[in-house]
């Protein structure tokens, strides 16, 4: 089946029942019904929004999407389980061949076309009024959510607002300014239907479209809307910083924090949707459930195949550390960006010692420190002092910030999740964190500097590093109007957003892509180029398009 088909069939299937694409799939439809008929029921409507849900389960706290914005960044680098070296490195793989590309393209449009979907049909179902004007309200904000993630992917590729209803080779590009447009529309849209609040946690509120606008507004330079929309979130909603930013990683308060704006939902039941996947031989389909968040697995190090002096290993595969995929790992520079004395970050995302919990130890005992990580150099002597394993700066990074140890070396724990039911499951009910009031004065801050108002700029960031600091300095954290550049402002965000699928296109909006991966990411500096701000296209989409001379693939990339 030819592949623009296989997309077609995918942006169909989003909407479930939908018969649109029955001229390529011979059904026997028994029961009558169809996406006409349904979607126009109130159960069939809401069961159209709600399907607008889903994708987020595909992006937030998912490896491909993740290795696509926190990969080949200033901050994190591969771990030795990592399966997406080309998003690492930028290594000659990285075409649009790239599987983890591929999928969240794929996974992307099926999105849009849901939304889509219900936009179009949900003004002529039996919804009540006031809960059609919220539901296309929240169809409206994820669109734009999902715009975004396209147009600052791939830049101006395919913009559509209209329903997939039939297959069509040929596929148009559309201007970043178009995508922004719309996004814009959408946001204005979305603002002015949904409610300030919601009984569903979950569900997109007045306060999430605007926080949004907030984002959009900075990526697209409009420096005073950004300011104002997110000076609103912060005093307008009732959102709070978290008192203790540990509140923010601990499992047991991260989902009920009064800080989050907009969240995607996960709990430990695998219940929340489907997705289509390509099979084996190229054209199967096959059904497969998103089911909870992996998050957890991916920053883990090997920390259970660490050997004691004696070949023994002090510490096994426990709930509590967590099971370590190990996939991604940070760079030195990311080490060295926290003041650990004074930043109570640092030791909050960062793992730094393991206590034996294994009799097979033979000579450190079960209860007492096994595994003590420093970023610091430690010299053998002072090593040899100690009872535990050290592994310090030189062990896992040379001079340079290369890496000699890509297995063991310091676990990202900030998505741990120890209330899960086995050491070997690996699912969480940890929410995908998609916008924060942090993120708000972050925004307000930069704002601020792109206007020249470095004294207002320097109080929304203070205010944010205040509740960072350990007790007894929060006033060492406080910067001065001097200090506030773009830089220090995207290193705050490195300290504060780290992991949260964000600093790829941070690095990208700002133009400090190239400049920082070369500076600080030894893996990737040699390779980076600039057309590495955007992502190649998949090559299954341009072998399915019939205008090749008009959409082709994205500049540097091989394939048209």
């Amino acid at each position: 089946m030819n592949k623009i088909y296989k997309w077609c069939i995918m942006a169909c299937a989003a909407t479930t029942l939908s018969t649109s694409c029955s001229d390529f799939l011979e059904e026997d439809n028994k029961s009558g019904l169809t996406a006409d008929t349904f979607y126009k029921t109130k159960s069939g409507a809401e069961a159209l929004v709600n399907s607008c849900y889903t994708p987020l389960r595909f992006w937030y706290g998912q490896e491909y999407a993740i290795s696509m914005t926190e990969l080949g960044t200033d901050i994190f680098t591969r771990g030795n389980g990592c399966g997406q070296a080309e998003l690492s490195d930028y290594n000659s793989s990285l075409q649009g061949s790239s599987t983890a590309i591929t999928k969240e393209w794929e996974r992307l449009y099926s999105a849009l076309n849901t939304c889509n979907s219900a936009i179009n049909r949900l003004p002529t179902s039996d919804l009540q009024a006031n809960e059609k004007d919220i539901r296309l309200g929240e169809a409206h904000f994820l669109r734009a959510l999902y715009l975004w993630h396209i147009v600052e992917t791939w830049g101006g590729v395919y913009l559509t607002t209209d329903e997939c209803k039939s297959p069509s080779g040929y596929v148009t590009r559309s201007s970043v300014e178009d995508f922004y447009k719309t996004i814009n529309e959408d946001l204005k849209e979305a603002f002015s239907k949904l409610p300030e609040t919601t009984t569903d946690y979950g569900r997109a509120t007045k306060g999430a479209a605007e926080a949004l606008m907030a984002r959009v507004c900075l990526y697209t330079g409009d420096n005073e809307g950004a300011l104002t929309h997110a000076k609103n979130v912060i005093n307008n909603y009732g959102y709070e910083l978290a008192g203790d930013y540990n509140e923010l990683c601990d499992i047991n308060t991260c989902n009920e924090s009064k800080e989050n704006i907009f969240v995607c939902v996960y709990d430990k039941n695998e219940i929340f949707g489907t997705s289509i996947e390509e099979g084996p031989d190229g054209n199967a389909i096959i059904w497969r459930k998103p089911g909870n968040n992996p998050v957890h697995l991916f920053w883990v190090m090997c920390y259970d195949q660490v050997l004691d002096k004696n070949g023994k290993k002090p510490v096994t595969r426990s709930i509590e550390y967590g099971r370590g995929f190990n996939r991604y790992m940070p760079t030195a520079y990311y080490l060295d960006l926290f003041n650990e004395k004074i930043d109570s970050r640092y030791d909050d995302i960062f793992q730094q010692a393991w206590i034996c919990n294994n009799n097979n130890s033979s000579y450190i005992a079960k209860g007492d420190t096994a595994i003590v990580f420093t970023k610091y150099s430690m010299s053998q002597e002072e090593q040899d002092k100690h009872n535990y394993i050290v592994i310090d700066r030189d062990k896992v990074y040379n001079a340079d910030g290369s890496i000699k140890n890509r297995v063991q070396n310091v676990t990202f724990k900030k998505f741990l999740d120890p209330t899960r039911e086995s050491v070997n499951y690996t699912g969480s009910k940890r929410h995908g964190v998609i916008l924060r009031l942090a993120e708000m004065y972050l925004i307000a801050a930069e704002a601020e500097l792109n206007m020249n108002h470095k004294k207002e700029g320097t109080e929304y960031i203070n205010q944010i590093r205040r509740r960072a600091g350990k007790e007894g300095h929060k006033a060492e954290m406080e910067i001065s109007q001097d200090e506030l550049t773009l830089d220090f402002i995207l290193d705050e965000r490195a300290r504060e957003l780290g992991g949260e699928q964000q600093r790829w296109y941070d690095l990208k909006r700002t133009g400090k892509l190239l400049e920082r991966v070369q500076k600080y990411n030894p893996d990737a500096k040699a390779n980076i180029k600039d057309y590495h701000i955007l992502r190649p296209i998949p090559q299954t989409q341009l072998d399915a398009v019939i205008n090749k001379e008009e959409f082709k693939q994205n500049t540097g990339y091989s394939g048209n």
